[in-house]
Protein backbone atom coordinates (compact mmCIF):
# COMPACT_ATOMS: atom_id res chain seq x y z
CA UNK A 1 0.00 0.00 0.00
CA UNK A 2 1.38 3.83 -0.93
CA UNK A 3 0.43 5.82 2.24
CA UNK A 4 -0.68 9.61 1.33
CA UNK A 5 1.80 11.65 2.87
CA UNK A 6 0.60 13.76 5.38
CA UNK A 7 1.49 16.91 7.97
CA UNK A 8 0.95 19.16 10.35
CA UNK A 9 -1.74 21.96 9.53
CA UNK A 10 -2.14 25.21 11.75
CA UNK A 11 -5.79 24.58 13.07
CA UNK A 12 -7.47 28.14 12.89
CA UNK A 13 -6.34 28.00 9.03
CA UNK A 14 -8.27 24.90 8.54
CA UNK A 15 -11.40 26.19 10.66
CA UNK A 16 -11.39 30.01 9.25
CA UNK A 17 -11.30 28.46 5.65
CA UNK A 18 -14.76 26.87 5.63
CA UNK A 19 -18.11 28.65 4.54
CA UNK A 20 -20.19 29.07 7.07
CA UNK A 21 -23.92 27.18 7.15
CA UNK A 22 -27.38 28.50 8.61
CA UNK A 23 -26.93 26.34 11.79
CA UNK A 24 -30.88 27.10 13.19
CA UNK A 25 -32.20 26.12 9.37
CA UNK A 26 -29.74 22.83 9.61
CA UNK A 27 -31.19 21.93 13.16
CA UNK A 28 -35.14 22.02 11.72
CA UNK A 29 -33.75 20.15 8.59
CA UNK A 30 -32.40 17.51 10.78
CA UNK A 31 -35.55 17.88 13.60
CA UNK A 32 -37.93 16.97 10.87
CA UNK A 33 -35.74 13.69 9.57
CA UNK A 34 -35.44 12.28 12.86
CA UNK A 35 -39.26 12.35 13.54
CA UNK A 36 -39.23 9.79 10.76
CA UNK A 37 -36.61 7.57 11.67
CA UNK A 38 -39.44 5.17 13.69
CA UNK A 39 -36.09 2.81 14.84
CA UNK A 40 -34.33 2.03 18.33
CA UNK A 41 -31.18 3.25 17.78
CA UNK A 42 -28.59 0.80 19.72
CA UNK A 43 -24.57 2.10 20.62
CA UNK A 44 -22.60 -0.34 21.59
CA UNK A 45 -19.28 1.09 23.40
CA UNK A 46 -16.33 -0.09 23.41
CA UNK A 47 -15.03 1.62 26.80
CA UNK A 48 -17.55 3.90 29.22
CA UNK A 49 -16.19 6.99 27.86
CA UNK A 50 -18.72 6.85 24.72
CA UNK A 51 -21.38 8.34 26.60
CA UNK A 52 -19.44 11.86 26.94
CA UNK A 53 -21.52 14.09 24.66
CA UNK A 54 -25.11 12.66 26.07
CA UNK A 55 -27.33 12.89 28.96
CA UNK A 56 -30.70 11.55 29.83
CA UNK A 57 -29.67 8.19 28.14
CA UNK A 58 -29.63 4.47 29.72
CA UNK A 59 -26.22 2.50 29.96
CA UNK A 60 -26.33 -1.30 30.45
CA UNK A 61 -23.31 -3.09 31.48
CA UNK A 62 -24.91 -6.34 30.00
CA UNK A 63 -26.52 -8.06 27.37
CA UNK A 64 -29.03 -9.98 28.48
CA UNK A 65 -32.33 -10.34 27.10
CA UNK A 66 -33.74 -8.96 29.74
CA UNK A 67 -31.80 -5.89 29.52
CA UNK A 68 -31.73 -5.23 25.92
CA UNK A 69 -36.10 -5.54 26.17
CA UNK A 70 -35.82 -2.65 28.75
CA UNK A 71 -33.82 -0.56 26.36
CA UNK A 72 -36.02 -1.32 23.33
CA UNK A 73 -39.19 -0.17 25.76
CA UNK A 74 -37.27 2.99 26.60
CA UNK A 75 -39.09 6.05 25.65
CA UNK A 76 -35.65 7.97 24.75
CA UNK A 77 -34.66 6.40 21.22
CA UNK A 78 -31.08 5.34 22.08
CA UNK A 79 -29.62 3.34 24.68
CA UNK A 80 -26.17 2.50 24.95
CA UNK A 81 -24.91 -1.27 25.87
CA UNK A 82 -21.39 -1.53 27.78
CA UNK A 83 -19.22 -3.82 26.24
CA UNK A 84 -15.62 -2.66 27.40
CA UNK A 85 -14.50 -4.71 24.12
CA UNK A 86 -11.23 -2.77 24.22
CA UNK A 87 -10.18 -4.43 27.33
CA UNK A 88 -10.63 -8.04 25.65
CA UNK A 89 -8.86 -10.13 23.14
CA UNK A 90 -9.88 -10.48 19.52
CA UNK A 91 -11.54 -14.19 20.32
CA UNK A 92 -13.24 -12.73 23.09
CA UNK A 93 -14.79 -9.51 21.76
CA UNK A 94 -15.80 -11.44 18.67
CA UNK A 95 -17.94 -14.17 20.55
CA UNK A 96 -19.54 -11.13 22.66
CA UNK A 97 -20.48 -9.20 19.23
CA UNK A 98 -21.82 -12.36 17.72
CA UNK A 99 -24.06 -12.82 21.37
CA UNK A 100 -25.19 -9.48 21.38
CA UNK A 101 -25.87 -8.80 18.19
CA UNK A 102 -28.10 -12.27 18.50
CA UNK A 103 -29.95 -11.06 21.12
CA UNK A 104 -30.83 -7.70 19.52
CA UNK A 105 -31.83 -9.56 16.35
CA UNK A 106 -34.26 -11.61 18.39
CA UNK A 107 -35.73 -8.88 20.50
CA UNK A 108 -36.36 -6.25 17.62
CA UNK A 109 -38.16 -9.68 16.00
CA UNK A 110 -40.24 -10.28 18.80
CA UNK A 111 -41.22 -6.49 19.45
CA UNK A 112 -41.47 -6.38 15.68
CA UNK A 113 -39.51 -3.09 15.88
CA UNK A 114 -36.71 -2.00 13.61
CA UNK A 115 -32.96 -0.60 14.91
CA UNK A 116 -30.07 1.13 14.13
CA UNK A 117 -26.57 -0.22 15.44
CA UNK A 118 -23.58 1.80 16.21
CA UNK A 119 -20.26 0.70 17.28
CA UNK A 120 -18.70 3.37 19.27
CA UNK A 121 -14.92 3.16 19.14
CA UNK A 122 -12.09 5.55 20.09
CA UNK A 123 -12.44 8.69 18.17
CA UNK A 124 -8.03 8.25 17.95
CA UNK A 125 -8.86 4.94 15.97
CA UNK A 126 -7.87 2.38 18.44
CA UNK A 127 -10.05 -0.91 19.09
CA UNK A 128 -11.28 -4.12 17.20
CA UNK A 129 -11.68 -3.05 13.74
CA UNK A 130 -12.62 -3.92 11.47
CA UNK A 131 -13.26 -7.13 13.70
CA UNK A 132 -16.02 -6.01 15.69
CA UNK A 133 -18.86 -4.15 12.96
CA UNK A 134 -17.62 -7.49 10.39
CA UNK A 135 -19.10 -9.50 13.23
CA UNK A 136 -22.29 -7.72 13.30
CA UNK A 137 -23.08 -7.65 10.05
CA UNK A 138 -22.42 -11.56 9.32
CA UNK A 139 -24.73 -12.10 12.42
CA UNK A 140 -27.21 -9.70 11.94
CA UNK A 141 -27.46 -10.82 8.03
CA UNK A 142 -27.63 -14.51 8.94
CA UNK A 143 -30.48 -14.04 11.34
CA UNK A 144 -32.34 -11.44 9.85
CA UNK A 145 -33.23 -10.24 6.56
CA UNK A 146 -31.61 -7.36 7.09
CA UNK A 147 -28.45 -6.58 4.17
CA UNK A 148 -25.81 -4.27 5.12
CA UNK A 149 -25.26 -2.17 2.15
CA UNK A 150 -22.51 -0.05 3.73
CA UNK A 151 -20.66 0.70 6.78
CA UNK A 152 -19.86 4.86 7.88
CA UNK A 153 -16.99 5.78 9.77
CA UNK A 154 -16.78 9.11 11.17
CA UNK A 155 -14.65 9.21 14.06
CA UNK A 156 -15.02 13.63 14.84
CA UNK A 157 -14.95 14.22 17.87
CA UNK A 158 -14.68 18.01 18.64
CA UNK A 159 -14.16 17.78 22.52
CA UNK A 160 -11.52 16.06 22.09
CA UNK A 161 -10.06 17.64 19.58
CA UNK A 162 -10.56 14.96 16.44
CA UNK A 163 -11.05 16.18 13.03
CA UNK A 164 -11.47 14.58 9.84
CA UNK A 165 -9.91 16.78 6.85
CA UNK A 166 -9.27 15.68 3.05
CA UNK A 167 -10.18 11.95 3.88
CA UNK A 168 -7.16 12.52 6.75
CA UNK A 169 -7.68 12.00 10.59
CA UNK A 170 -6.83 14.92 12.70
CA UNK A 171 -5.83 14.86 16.69
CA UNK A 172 -5.44 18.82 17.88
CA UNK A 173 -2.02 19.42 20.05
CA UNK A 174 -2.60 23.26 20.85
CA UNK A 175 -2.63 25.13 17.64
CA UNK A 176 -1.85 22.02 15.36
CA UNK A 177 -3.69 19.46 14.16
CA UNK A 178 -1.60 16.20 13.92
CA UNK A 179 -2.17 13.53 11.63
CA UNK A 180 -3.15 10.66 13.74
CA UNK A 181 -1.17 8.37 12.44
CA UNK A 182 2.01 10.35 13.94
CA UNK A 183 0.68 10.55 17.23
CA UNK A 184 1.20 8.02 20.14
CA UNK A 185 -2.70 6.65 19.81
CA UNK A 186 -0.77 5.06 15.99
CA UNK A 187 1.70 3.95 18.30
CA UNK A 188 -0.44 2.03 20.70
CA UNK A 189 1.20 -1.84 21.28
CA UNK A 190 -2.49 -3.25 20.80
CA UNK A 191 -4.22 -1.48 18.11
CA UNK A 192 -1.19 0.45 16.36
CA UNK A 193 -1.68 1.76 13.10
CA UNK A 194 0.10 3.55 10.11
CA UNK A 195 -2.19 5.75 8.21
CA UNK A 196 -3.72 9.08 8.79
CA UNK A 197 -5.57 9.14 5.80
CA UNK A 198 -9.15 7.19 6.92
CA UNK A 199 -9.23 5.34 3.56
CA UNK A 200 -5.99 3.90 3.35
CA UNK A 201 -6.55 3.10 7.30
CA UNK A 202 -9.26 0.84 6.44
CA UNK A 203 -7.46 -0.65 3.53
CA UNK A 204 -4.55 -1.28 6.45
CA UNK A 205 -6.54 -2.26 8.91
CA UNK A 206 -8.64 -4.75 6.62
CA UNK A 207 -5.63 -6.32 5.05
CA UNK A 208 -7.14 -4.90 1.62
CA UNK A 209 -10.60 -7.05 2.13
CA UNK A 210 -11.43 -3.19 1.40
CA UNK A 211 -9.46 -0.22 -0.45
CA UNK A 212 -9.26 3.28 -0.07
CA UNK A 213 -10.06 3.63 -3.72
CA UNK A 214 -13.48 1.49 -3.17
CA UNK A 215 -14.33 3.55 -0.56
CA UNK A 216 -16.81 6.50 -0.53
CA UNK A 217 -15.69 10.06 0.98
CA UNK A 218 -18.27 12.62 2.26
CA UNK A 219 -16.49 16.08 1.51
CA UNK A 220 -16.50 19.16 3.82
CA UNK A 221 -17.13 20.71 0.51
CA UNK A 222 -20.18 19.07 -0.09
CA UNK A 223 -21.25 19.48 2.88
CA UNK A 224 -20.82 23.01 3.76
CA UNK A 225 -22.38 24.08 0.49
CA UNK A 226 -25.31 22.03 1.58
CA UNK A 227 -25.23 19.46 -1.35
CA UNK A 228 -27.78 17.23 0.71
CA UNK A 229 -29.75 15.49 -2.45
CA UNK A 230 -26.00 14.67 -3.65
CA UNK A 231 -24.29 13.42 -0.63
CA UNK A 232 -27.45 11.23 -0.03
CA UNK A 233 -27.22 9.55 -3.67
CA UNK A 234 -23.27 9.18 -2.54
CA UNK A 235 -25.12 6.94 0.06
CA UNK A 236 -27.63 4.96 -2.44
CA UNK A 237 -24.88 3.95 -4.51
CA UNK A 238 -22.95 2.22 -2.02
CA UNK A 239 -23.18 -1.55 -2.18
CA UNK A 240 -21.28 -4.83 -0.66
CA UNK A 241 -20.56 -3.36 2.98
CA UNK A 242 -18.24 -0.36 1.48
CA UNK A 243 -17.32 2.16 3.39
CA UNK A 244 -17.96 5.37 3.62
CA UNK A 245 -15.97 8.29 5.14
CA UNK A 246 -17.16 11.52 6.67
CA UNK A 247 -15.01 14.46 6.87
CA UNK A 248 -16.47 16.87 9.85
CA UNK A 249 -14.86 19.12 11.78
CA UNK A 250 -17.93 20.66 13.61
CA UNK A 251 -20.95 19.24 14.75
CA UNK A 252 -22.96 21.14 11.89
CA UNK A 253 -21.28 18.96 9.35
CA UNK A 254 -22.50 16.04 11.08
CA UNK A 255 -26.09 17.19 11.48
CA UNK A 256 -25.80 17.92 7.33
CA UNK A 257 -24.62 14.29 7.08
CA UNK A 258 -27.18 12.75 9.16
CA UNK A 259 -30.09 14.69 7.50
CA UNK A 260 -28.35 12.62 4.12
CA UNK A 261 -28.24 9.96 5.58
CA UNK A 262 -31.77 9.74 7.40
CA UNK A 263 -33.52 10.25 3.47
CA UNK A 264 -30.59 7.61 2.34
CA UNK A 265 -32.24 5.22 5.00
CA UNK A 266 -36.05 6.26 4.13
CA UNK A 267 -35.53 5.18 1.19
CA UNK A 268 -34.26 1.56 1.69
CA UNK A 269 -30.47 1.52 2.34
CA UNK A 270 -29.17 -0.25 5.58
CA UNK A 271 -25.77 0.96 6.89
CA UNK A 272 -23.62 -0.36 10.52
CA UNK A 273 -21.81 2.61 11.86
CA UNK A 274 -18.21 2.88 13.74
CA UNK A 275 -17.87 6.51 14.78
CA UNK A 276 -16.75 8.14 17.82
CA UNK A 277 -19.09 9.90 20.52
CA UNK A 278 -20.52 12.97 18.43
CA UNK A 279 -22.37 11.02 15.92
CA UNK A 280 -24.73 9.14 18.92
CA UNK A 281 -25.35 12.72 19.97
CA UNK A 282 -26.31 13.76 16.73
CA UNK A 283 -28.85 10.66 15.56
CA UNK A 284 -29.87 10.45 18.85
CA UNK A 285 -31.32 13.94 18.56
CA UNK A 286 -29.54 15.10 21.89
CA UNK A 287 -29.70 18.79 23.00
CA UNK A 288 -26.79 20.31 24.50
CA UNK A 289 -26.96 21.14 27.92
CA UNK A 290 -24.45 23.42 29.92
CA UNK A 291 -21.58 21.23 32.27
CA UNK A 292 -22.69 19.63 35.56
CA UNK A 293 -22.25 21.75 38.83
CA UNK A 294 -21.44 20.58 42.32
CA UNK A 295 -24.79 20.85 43.83
CA UNK A 296 -26.48 18.72 40.67
CA UNK A 297 -24.06 16.05 41.57
CA UNK A 298 -23.18 15.66 45.19
CA UNK A 299 -26.70 14.74 46.88
CA UNK A 300 -25.62 14.86 50.56
CA UNK A 301 -22.25 15.76 52.51
CA UNK A 302 -21.26 12.40 53.97
CA UNK A 303 -18.16 13.43 55.39
CA UNK A 304 -16.25 11.15 53.98
CA UNK A 305 -13.37 11.81 51.01
CA UNK A 306 -13.38 11.77 47.60
CA UNK A 307 -11.73 8.22 45.59
CA UNK A 308 -10.08 9.17 42.49
CA UNK A 309 -8.44 6.12 40.36
CA UNK A 310 -6.03 6.79 37.67
CA UNK A 311 -5.36 3.70 35.02
CA UNK A 312 -4.56 5.25 31.69
CA UNK A 313 -0.93 5.73 30.57
CA UNK A 314 -1.51 8.05 27.62
CA UNK A 315 0.58 10.93 27.77
CA UNK A 316 -2.11 13.38 28.35
CA UNK A 317 -2.84 11.25 31.77
CA UNK A 318 0.25 11.12 33.15
CA UNK A 319 0.39 15.18 32.42
CA UNK A 320 -3.00 15.69 34.05
CA UNK A 321 -1.99 13.69 37.33
CA UNK A 322 1.20 15.66 37.75
CA UNK A 323 -0.73 18.38 37.57
CA UNK A 324 -3.40 17.27 40.34
CA UNK A 325 -0.31 16.62 42.20
CA UNK A 326 -0.19 20.40 42.35
CA UNK A 327 -3.46 20.29 44.98
CA UNK A 328 -1.98 19.90 48.41
CA UNK A 329 -5.89 18.83 49.49
CA UNK A 330 -5.36 15.54 47.89
CA UNK A 331 -3.39 12.46 49.22
CA UNK A 332 -1.58 10.07 46.93
CA UNK A 333 -0.61 6.39 46.96
CA UNK A 334 0.95 5.08 43.94
CA UNK A 335 -0.07 1.25 43.19
CA UNK A 336 3.23 -0.35 42.02
CA UNK A 337 1.86 -2.25 39.22
CA UNK A 338 5.19 -3.57 38.02
CA UNK A 339 4.41 -6.29 40.74
CA UNK A 340 1.96 -7.70 38.59
CA UNK A 341 4.77 -9.93 37.72
CA UNK A 342 5.21 -11.50 41.36
CA UNK A 343 1.38 -12.18 42.05
CA UNK A 344 1.88 -12.54 46.00
CA UNK A 345 3.38 -9.05 46.02
CA UNK A 346 0.87 -7.76 43.80
CA UNK A 347 -1.53 -9.03 46.32
CA UNK A 348 0.31 -7.35 49.47
CA UNK A 349 0.72 -4.15 47.29
CA UNK A 350 -3.33 -4.08 46.90
CA UNK A 351 -3.99 -4.82 50.46
CA UNK A 352 -1.87 -2.36 51.49
CA UNK A 353 -3.18 0.21 48.94
CA UNK A 354 -7.04 -0.71 50.06
CA UNK A 355 -6.49 -0.21 53.45
CA UNK A 356 -4.92 2.96 53.39
CA UNK A 357 -7.50 4.22 51.16
CA UNK A 358 -10.43 3.37 53.62
CA UNK A 359 -8.63 4.91 56.49
CA UNK A 360 -8.15 8.42 54.55
CA UNK A 361 -11.57 8.17 53.19
CA UNK A 362 -13.17 7.84 56.26
CA UNK A 363 -11.23 10.45 57.94
CA UNK A 364 -12.70 13.20 55.09
CA UNK A 365 -9.52 13.06 53.12
CA UNK A 366 -9.58 12.54 49.34
CA UNK A 367 -7.63 10.15 47.73
CA UNK A 368 -6.06 9.36 44.35
CA UNK A 369 -4.52 6.17 43.60
CA UNK A 370 -2.18 5.93 40.60
CA UNK A 371 -0.63 2.78 39.06
CA UNK A 372 2.76 3.09 37.77
CA UNK A 373 3.63 5.28 34.76
CA UNK A 374 5.75 3.60 33.22
CA UNK A 375 4.26 0.59 30.85
CA UNK A 376 5.30 -3.06 31.09
CA UNK A 377 6.54 -4.32 28.08
CA UNK A 378 7.35 -7.81 27.67
CA UNK A 379 8.91 -7.21 24.37
CA UNK A 380 7.76 -7.97 20.21
CA UNK A 381 4.57 -10.08 19.51
CA UNK A 382 3.40 -9.87 23.29
CA UNK A 383 0.96 -7.47 22.83
CA UNK A 384 -2.40 -10.19 23.83
CA UNK A 385 0.04 -10.97 27.17
CA UNK A 386 0.40 -7.37 27.84
CA UNK A 387 -3.33 -6.56 27.48
CA UNK A 388 -3.94 -9.62 29.57
CA UNK A 389 -1.73 -7.81 32.36
CA UNK A 390 -3.48 -4.92 31.84
CA UNK A 391 -6.27 -6.72 32.50
CA UNK A 392 -5.33 -8.06 35.74
CA UNK A 393 -4.31 -4.44 36.84
CA UNK A 394 -7.28 -3.13 36.30
CA UNK A 395 -8.66 -5.72 38.86
CA UNK A 396 -6.59 -4.75 41.27
CA UNK A 397 -7.88 -1.17 40.91
CA UNK A 398 -10.93 -2.46 40.49
CA UNK A 399 -10.26 -4.62 44.00
CA UNK A 400 -9.66 -1.12 45.90
CA UNK A 401 -13.77 -0.47 45.08
CA UNK A 402 -14.74 -3.73 45.69
CA UNK A 403 -13.39 -4.02 48.79
CA UNK A 404 -14.59 -0.26 50.52
CA UNK A 405 -16.46 -0.19 53.06
CA UNK A 406 -16.92 3.54 53.39
CA UNK A 407 -18.71 5.34 50.81
CA UNK A 408 -17.12 8.39 48.85
CA UNK A 409 -18.23 11.38 48.19
CA UNK A 410 -18.04 10.52 44.30
CA UNK A 411 -15.68 8.66 42.69
CA UNK A 412 -13.33 9.76 39.50
CA UNK A 413 -11.64 6.79 37.16
CA UNK A 414 -9.39 7.85 34.48
CA UNK A 415 -9.36 5.44 31.56
CA UNK A 416 -11.27 3.26 29.54
CA UNK A 417 -10.48 -0.20 30.87
CA UNK A 418 -10.19 1.24 34.19
CA UNK A 419 -13.31 2.98 34.25
CA UNK A 420 -15.35 0.42 33.28
CA UNK A 421 -14.19 -2.38 35.30
CA UNK A 422 -14.79 0.00 38.17
CA UNK A 423 -18.26 0.66 37.01
CA UNK A 424 -19.03 -2.74 36.39
CA UNK A 425 -17.71 -5.16 39.12
CA UNK A 426 -16.75 -2.93 41.32
CA UNK A 427 -20.12 -0.57 41.65
CA UNK A 428 -21.56 -3.64 39.89
CA UNK A 429 -24.52 -1.31 38.42
CA UNK A 430 -26.41 -3.13 35.80
CA UNK A 431 -27.83 0.02 34.54
CA UNK A 432 -26.82 3.98 35.02
CA UNK A 433 -28.03 7.13 33.71
CA UNK A 434 -25.96 9.64 32.04
CA UNK A 435 -26.38 12.40 34.30
CA UNK A 436 -23.86 14.60 31.56
CA UNK A 437 -20.38 16.19 31.58
CA UNK A 438 -18.93 17.38 34.31
CA UNK A 439 -16.17 19.27 31.63
CA UNK A 440 -16.71 19.60 27.97
CA UNK A 441 -16.16 15.14 26.61
CA UNK A 442 -16.13 14.37 30.66
CA UNK A 443 -19.15 11.94 31.19
CA UNK A 444 -20.78 10.72 34.74
CA UNK A 445 -23.16 7.94 35.39
CA UNK A 446 -25.63 8.17 38.33
CA UNK A 447 -25.57 4.35 39.73
CA UNK A 448 -29.05 2.58 39.60
CA UNK A 449 -30.27 1.12 42.90
CA UNK A 450 -28.79 -1.95 42.32
CA UNK A 451 -24.96 -0.83 42.67
CA UNK A 452 -22.95 -0.67 45.69
CA UNK A 453 -23.20 3.06 46.29
CA UNK A 454 -26.90 4.23 44.72
CA UNK A 455 -26.89 7.27 43.26
CA UNK A 456 -23.42 8.64 43.45
CA UNK A 457 -21.68 10.73 41.30
CA UNK A 458 -19.40 8.83 38.86
CA UNK A 459 -17.35 10.51 36.71
CA UNK A 460 -15.86 8.45 33.45
CA UNK A 461 -12.55 10.28 32.75
CA UNK A 462 -11.36 9.15 29.37
CA UNK A 463 -7.41 9.32 29.09
CA UNK A 464 -7.02 11.34 25.70
CA UNK A 465 -9.73 14.57 26.49
CA UNK A 466 -8.78 17.52 27.83
CA UNK A 467 -5.99 19.78 28.88
CA UNK A 468 -3.39 19.42 31.31
CA UNK A 469 -5.57 21.52 33.71
CA UNK A 470 -8.44 19.49 33.25
CA UNK A 471 -8.46 16.41 35.67
CA UNK A 472 -7.17 18.90 38.58
CA UNK A 473 -10.66 21.42 37.60
CA UNK A 474 -12.79 18.53 37.67
CA UNK A 475 -12.00 17.86 41.06
CA UNK A 476 -11.82 21.08 42.38
CA UNK A 477 -15.02 21.44 41.32
CA UNK A 478 -16.58 18.03 43.21
CA UNK A 479 -14.57 19.24 46.41
CA UNK A 480 -16.56 22.88 46.16
CA UNK A 481 -13.32 24.74 45.29
CA UNK A 482 -13.06 24.71 41.38
CA UNK A 483 -13.76 27.76 39.44
CA UNK A 484 -16.34 26.56 35.73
Amino acid sequence: MVYVNTKKRAARDVFDSLPQVDRSAVDDLLAQELRQLGRKIIVLDDDPTGVQTVHGVSVYTDWSPESIEQGFAEEHPLFFILTNSRGMIASETEAVHRQIARQIAEVADKRNQPFMLISRGDSTLRGHYPLETQTLRETIEAQTEIVFDGEVLLPFFQEGGRYTVDNIHYVQYGTELVPAGETEFARDRTFGYRSSHLGEWVEEKSGGAYTAADTTYITLESIRALKIDLIAGQLQRVTDFRKVVVNAVDYVDVKIFAIALLRALKAGKQFLFRTAAAFTKVIGGISDKPCLTREELIAEETGTGGLILVGSHVKKTTEQLAELQNNPAIRFIQLDSHLVLEPARFQAEVDRVVARCEELIASGETVAVYTRRERLDLGPDKQEEELQLSVNISDAVTSIVQRLTVRPRYIIAKGGITSSDIGTKGLRVRRATVAGQIKPGVPVWKTGAESKFPGIAYVIFPGNVGTTMTLRETVEILEGCGQR
